[in-house]
């Protein structure tokens, strides 16, 4: 069914055969699924070394202790985290570079929910950094590239940075010569 997700979510993909052997965020999946079900069982430390297993291998950190859900689609995946008490609905795209992760770090904080709650069909872009155990992204919102959350959004939500981005002409800037040959 992971596979299946990753088929009808990339235009690229060409077959389910393709997505289970070189799709690096379905290769994640996978092992955190295994891994997942470990860390539930409270089997020690063979979670952690799956889930570190499937980092060095593609560049996706999900803690074996992540609740995901149904048809998680990780497009690229190079640099994505996702903590330990994060909480993934059904029906989840997430780009490249994305953090889910916890406000701040305190080894006496182990027992308590730090990282934040992703409801069903979210849309999360590039660089997006979500953080806290009390943020929760409603459904059905779309979080823009480069966002930075540490408060919670209601269903339906579009958050994104608003960019002045201007382009400036270098004054007396001549054309180079163009050599064809």
């Amino acid at each position: 069914k992971d596979a299946a997700c990753y088929l009808r979510n990339d235009p690229a993909a060409k077959s389910l055969e393709e997505v289970i052997i070189s799709y690096p965020g379905f290769f994640a999946l996978s092992i955190h699924r295994i891994a997942h079900e470990l860390y539930t069982l409270g089997v020690p430390l063979i979670p952690r070394i799956f889930s570190e297993y499937a980092h060095s291998k593609v560049g996706i950190d999900i803690h074996p202790g992540a609740t995901i859900g149904k048809n998680l689609f990780m497009d690229h995946g190079t640099g994505i985290v996702i903590g330990e008490t994060t909480e993934i609905g059904n029906n989840v795209k997430i780009y490249q570079g994305v953090t889910l992760g916890a406000i701040y770090l305190e080894k006496k904080l182990s027992e308590v929910k730090r990282h934040p709650t992703v409801e069903d069909n979210v849309v999360i872009y590039s660089g997006a950094t979500i953080l806290g155990g009390s943020t929760v992204i409603g459904h059905d919102s779309t979080i823009g590239g480069g966002a930075w959350l540490t408060h919670s959004v209601i269903p339906y939500s579009l958050v994104y940075n608003k960019v002045d981005v201007k382009v400036k002409t270098v004054k007396g800037f001549e054309e180079p010569i163009n050599y064809s040959i």
